[in-house]
């Protein structure tokens, strides 16, 4: 393999993997804040319980996905500088201060509020603590922002002007209106929201399909999650045919390649355009992915349409194949959204700044060797990493409610009330506070 081909395998093998974290934390943030505020506002004590221990067993998913996910988020930012110091030198004043926008957002905020939400658990007024998660949801979308505002100045550079050889920013608000990253943020929020769901409603469906004694606690969340998952997979086919009039105006050879057609003359025209070159992507990847996530997508939409409607008098959880069915969706949303990433940047190769700034030129004065061993050790790193996270995820999940440990107290004891001995052996009182 050539260094260039090294160092494109190195970049989509830790994006992808990463993307799996990221999709997961989108979707089940949400999702985590919606039961934490029923929980918080609920009266009832018996529904308070249950609604609390549901926020309690999904949240520690929650946190183990984000905690184990955010490492693979620092390891990515050194390959711009490792591989592809070309982008930054070019594109370096404008797609920087997004990019740094996203790191501060990602890894201060974001983990910050979720922190303060994780030790709050009996720490914190409810209404502080309900606002804590929101907030924590909030930014999680807010980094998703700011990474498809960078990524859509590479579909599609807005707000710029090129002096000796390096762009500048000159519009702010045309590189934030840049409908390239707007109507894919729209479109992978909603990937994200059908995954979660998914996600959700299969691990429910499971423990009902094996039998559990936490029957309101699942069928709560058997609920919420496929109702989630139903919707937003419905949605995300409409969001997504909205790029196609956006892809179109501003990438031809992208559009000409998933209709099937006018591939020869979209290549005559970018010629006459950029200059001679083959500006033709791999079309056997654009047309596999475009196809995976389009077949998946309709088969989840259609079987959670069918599942919504076995909520009613549980025949969902009645019916067992349905239910293992609902769990061995929970991969295939993950390989739609990934397939989706592979059409939106192999679609436009092969250029990394569309129109400006090759993948060849782009790419670092770095020896192959060098790529060979960093290309090795980042993917066996990030390939580590998602399988500890799912290992975790997987024995939390399985174990239920019970082994949650997020948001536990040591209950107090006659002997913690009383406090300690004294050197007699006789209980010291408990000071007050």
């Amino acid at each position: 393999m050539s260094a260039a081909e090294l160092a494109r395998l190195q970049f989509a093998a830790t994006t992808g993997i990463h993307w799996l974290f990221v999709i997961l934390t989108m979707g089940l943030v949400p999702l985590v804040a919606f039961m934490h505020t029923r929980a918080a506002y609920t009266r009832d004590p018996a529904k308070k319980a249950v609604r609390e221990r549901m926020t309690r067993f999904w949240g520690q998913l929650y946190v183990i996905n984000y905690a184990v996910g955010i490492v693979t988020g620092l390891v990515m930012e050194f390959q711009f500088g490792l591989s592809w110091s070309g982008l930054s030198k070019f594109a370096g004043n404008v797609f920087g201060a997004p990019l740094a926008l996203e790191t501060l957002i990602a890894f201060f905020a974001e983990s910050t509020f979720l922190g303060m939400w994780i030790f709050g658990w009996g720490r914190l007024r409810r209404g502080v603590h309900v606002a804590l998660i929101w907030l924590v949801a909030l930014t999680a979308y807010a980094s998703a922002f700011w990474i498809l505002i960078a990524n859509g100045f590479m579909q599609h550079p807005v707000g710029y002007e090129v002096r000796g050889g390096v762009a500048y920013l000159t519009d702010f608000g045309a590189l934030l209106t840049n409908d390239m990253a707007l109507v894919a943020l729209g479109h992978i929020t909603l990937a994200a929201l059908m995954t979660g769901g998914i996600f959700v409603a299969g691990v429910s469906a499971w423990h009902f399909a094996r039998g559990t004694k936490e029957s309101d606690l699942f069928r709560s969340s058997l609920r919420l999650g496929t109702w989630v998952a139903m919707l937003a997979s419905f949605f995300v086919v409409i969001v997504g045919e909205l790029q196609r009039p956006v892809i179109e105006r501003t990438q031809p050879m992208k559009a000409a390649v998933l209709d099937g057609s006018g591939v020869a003359e979209a290549q005559r025209r970018l010629v006459e355009q950029f200059g001679p070159g083959d500006y033709v992507p791999p079309e056997g990847w654009i047309h596999l992915s475009m196809n995976a996530m389009t077949l998946i997508g309709n088969t989840i939409s259609t079987i959670t349409f069918i599942a919504v409607f076995l909520l009613w008098k549980d025949r969902l959880v009645r019916w067992r194949p349905m239910a293992y069915l609902m769990t061995a969706m929970i991969p295939f949303a993950f390989l739609a959204s990934v397939a989706g990433w592979v059409v939106r940047e192999v679609g436009r190769q092969p250029w990394l700044v569309y129109g400006h700034l090759t993948v060849e030129d782009a790419l670092s004065h770095v020896s192959r060797a060098s790529l060979i061993a960093s290309c090795t050790v980042f993917i066996a790193v990030f390939l580590g990493l998602a399988v500890t996270n799912w290992t975790l995820i997987t024995r939390f999940a399985v174990r239920g409610p019970d082994a949650t440990q997020l948001g536990a107290t040591e209950p107090l004891t006659e002997d913690r009330l009383e406090g300690p001995t004294d050197g007699a052996g006789d209980k010291q009182p408990v000071p007050a506070f």
